[in-house]
């Protein structure tokens, strides 16, 4: 399942980071819509607000089916039809839709069947193993380049490498009116074989450009041919987490920060975590911004070829700034 994710990226940089080529070849930089109501967390869970990428055709007719746009959306889908008038009063748990149930259950058959498809965009998502003390939280995401610090100055994207889940989206009208209510899904499939020990299910992750633009390009796939990418990925790492990230009112890089098991330490706010939010930071809304036309013309990992299985806490680990800490596992077969 997916439960909590993390997303620390600033918009303009989750615009950089989320660069493609569209049908002409042309490298092109998402847009955002309501990019004002996007808030960066280390912490996500269901109900808040996160960034998906879709299709700009499902909000203007005419437009490029290719052409992709930002959107924040609420975690949760509600389905069109439903009639209530408070969206909160949904009897059933829709953060997550199970990938063997998605085109027979009404809440999500309904969008899918209408092309409703978008890529849920995170640093990575948190899962729980269930031990005999309780439970342990693991940090799980894309291997990551050692050039993932490089990102000033360069005209490609060398930031973190965003996690890519397969989601389905929906929008919802108030019966009485109002303003509409965008909201999601993630996909979740049975869990590959090196995080299945974590938990027995996982995000369904679209690795590379290619798998991003079959799903989004819903004029140009059939929901058929669209659904053939939902599988589960091998191409993930992973390492242990303080349960400091249980809380979900706990958004600091303390949640991502790697952990020796077995080590019982106190969760605090150090100098080198501050290195990692400091560089967050500058990223954020609050800093200076860039005019459109100062934005060099970014290629970011959206257009890489997928990237090869390795460690990456290390990577992490330069973030904030910390030494020694150990590397992000691989279950062994």
């Amino acid at each position: 399942m997916c439960g909590r994710t993390a997303c620390s990226l600033g918009a303009d940089n989750l615009r950089r980071a989320c660069a493609y080529r569209d049908r002409r070849g042309r490298h092109r930089q998402p847009e955002w819509v309501r990019g004002e109501r996007y808030q960066p967390s280390y912490n996500k869970g269901p109900q808040s607000s996160g960034p998906v990428l879709l299709s700009r055709r499902h909000l203007h007719q005419d437009a490029d089916s290719s052409e992709r746009v930002l959107m924040d959306m609420r975690w949760g889908l509600v389905p069109s039809w439903f009639k209530q008038d408070n969206p909160s009063k949904l009897q059933f748990n829709t953060s997550n839709c199970r990938s063997d149930t998605m085109l027979s259950k009404s809440s999500y058959k309904g969008a899918l069947l209408k092309g409703k498809r978008c890529v849920v965009l995170a640093d990575g998502f948190y899962e729980w193993q269930q031990q005999s003390g309780g439970k342990q939280p693991y940090f799980i995401y894309f291997p990551q380049t050692k050039d993932a610090m490089e990102t000033e100055g360069d005209e490609e994207w060398k930031g973190w490498r965003l996690l890519t889940m397969a989601g389905i989206f929906d929008c919802w009208e108030p019966p009485s009116g109002g303003e509409m209510l965008y909201t999601y899904t993630i996909i979740t499939v049975d869990a590959s074989k090196d995080v299945s020990f974590i938990h027995h299910r996982m995000p369904a992750i679209l690795d590379g450009d290619e798998a991003i633009r079959k799903w989004l390009d819903f004029a140009e796939v059939p929901t058929q041919e669209a659904v053939k990418l939902i599988q589960p990925t091998e191409n993930i790492v992973f390492h242990p987490v303080s349960t400091f990230v249980n809380n979900i009112r706990n958004n600091a890089p303390e949640c991502v920060a790697p952990i020796e098991l077995g080590a019982k330490k106190e969760v605090k706010a150090t100098p080198s975590s501050k290195v990692m939010l400091g560089w967050l930071k500058s990223s954020q809304e609050g800093s200076p911004q860039k005019k459109e036309n100062d934005l060099p013309k970014w290629t970011s990992q959206f257009i890489h070829s997928p990237s090869p299985k390795k460690t990456s806490a290390d990577v992490l680990q330069q973030w904030l700034g910390k030494q020694g800490q150990p590397a992000a596992k691989k279950r062994k077969a």
